[in-house]
């Protein structure tokens, strides 16, 4: 059998504004090609380290048990409803996009019963309704998506609804995948007992770990389980240890991904948190006035509108596809469309990270508007 030929990889340099991944900087990809070591080697251990330190900074937390999931930001959702659940206990998922969706269909999968307390796609639940759905029963563990990716929608009133699970003795689980590092994620401050999110999306790392800090609550839960967690490669008491101070091997370490990850962190540091936090929201709200000029307006109502991830309504007789399409190959600009009950009716925007910049908004906007007008 002859062996296939191909020519040199060479990806177009997309300017990535869709809901992820975002663009990675120079110094984040060159942090990829650093040597190999290996994944019990002392400086590799250094290197541990110091991810730790920076993700304790970027969630705001002490946490001991604070570490990058070897795994996409689905792995870290996984691992954060794994380790604390066990068949038959019940589970109460807000539901108001589709990763409450998944959130739900993971839980199922573990052997929950899952309650599920749901909202329109786009809206957000009330501290008050929370509370009075945790009431129903007891509950085990509650779960929350801070930042829709299908809406654009943002949870305010984290530390309430944190408060309310804690008051009928149930952990809270956020997903932090589309908010941390993008806007304010306070886990100590707002009490929440497990967070996860995903390295692609606003700390502008590729695609392949996900952050997660589990609290000491959490933490006791996890230990103190009958039954063995069913996903090998996820079960955080053996992880902890490789993380912890016994260093105990578990799997091969992404060695690159790890450096990759590092960098990611120490521009977030670099930047620091509030600078960042006003970036993200200087730019969303620059997106947001030309997408108004447009006849595109936000999906989601300012008061819980997402900086990091804007939806806007999609004005009629306007084509989804075509626009999209006219973007990617005259412009070299990636959004991406609604899914779901939005197909066909938004689009979603990131601003995130690396491409959360005045330049790339000033671009889209005027891309849009010649592609919509020549049409």
């Amino acid at each position: 059998m002859e062996a296939p030929q191909f020519s040199d990889l060479n990806p177009s340099p997309r300017v990535l504004l869709g809901p992820g991944p975002s663009m990675a900087p120079s110094r984040v990809l060159a942090a990829l090609s650093a040597p190999l070591i290996g994944h019990l080697d002392p400086e590799f251990l250094a290197v541990m380290n110091q991810v730790q330190q920076l993700l304790r900074y970027v969630f705001q937390t002490q946490n001991e048990l604070t570490i990058p999931i070897s795994g996409t930001g689905s792995a870290g959702m996984e691992a954060a409803l794994v380790n604390f659940i066990e068949p038959g206990d019940n589970v109460l998922i807000g539901v108001n996009g589709y990763f409450g969706e998944r959130l739900c269909d993971m839980a199922g999968r573990i052997g929950a019963h899952v309650d599920r307390l749901e909202r329109p796609w786009g809206e957000v639940f009330d501290p008050d309704e929370v509370n009075a759905a945790l009431a129903r029963k007891p509950y085990k563990l509650l779960a929350v998506v801070h930042a829709e990716t299908s809406t654009g929608a943002l949870q305010p009133h984290v530390a309430e609804i944190a408060r309310a699970a804690h008051a009928h003795g149930a952990l809270l689980v956020l997903d932090t995948v589309t908010s941390l590092g993008g806007v304010p994620v306070e886990i100590d401050a707002w009490d929440v007992d497990i967070a996860y999110s995903g390295t692609q999306k606003c700390l502008s790392c590729p695609p392949g770990l996900a952050p997660i800090t589990v609290g000491p609550r959490a933490r006791a839960v996890m230990h103190r389980r009958a039954t063995q967690v069913p996903n090998w490669y996820l079960d955080l008491s053996n992880v902890e240890k490789y993380w912890g101070q016994e260093r105990t091997y578990h799997h091969t370490a992404p060695i690159s991904m790890n450096y990759a990850l590092r960098e990611a962190l120490r521009l977030v540091a670099e930047e620091g948190l509030p600078a960042r936090f006003a970036r993200h929201r200087a730019n969303a709200e620059l997106l947001w006035a030309g997408l108004e000029e447009l006849d595109l307006p936000p999906f989601v109502p300012l008061a819980h509108r997402n900086p990091t991830l804007t939806t806007c309504r999609l004005r009629p007789g306007l084509d989804d596809v075509a626009v999209r399409q006219g973007l990617l190959n005259d412009y070299n600009i990636e959004i991406s469309g609604g899914f779901g009950p939005l197909k066909g009716k938004i689009w979603r925007i990131g601003l995130m990270g690396h491409s959360s910049r005045r330049e790339n908004v000033a671009s889209l906007l005027t891309a849009v508007r010649t592609i919509t007008l020549s049409a």
